[in-house]
């Protein structure tokens, strides 16, 4: 997978690392199977619940990196 960014959608991300869920919920995002959760960028993800999303850009392209 390329890098992943701020405008990456999250439904991306889990379809090619399905792993990466746990990193999503630990922001307080639960409902990954929701379509709309699943439409949003890893930036309104994190606006959303108030995280800032370069701490959770690190883990996500830490995990895929191999």
């Amino acid at each position: 997978m390329a890098k992943i960014t701020k405008d990456t959608i999250v439904g991306d991300i889990l379809d090619l690392a399905p792993d990466a869920a746990p990193i999503f919920m630990s922001i307080g995002m639960h409902c990954l199977g929701c379509p709309a959760s699943r439409g949003e960028t890893v930036e309104q993800a994190c606006a959303v619940h108030g995280i800032p999303y370069e701490a959770v850009l690190e883990k996500l392209n830490e995990l895929v990196k191999d």
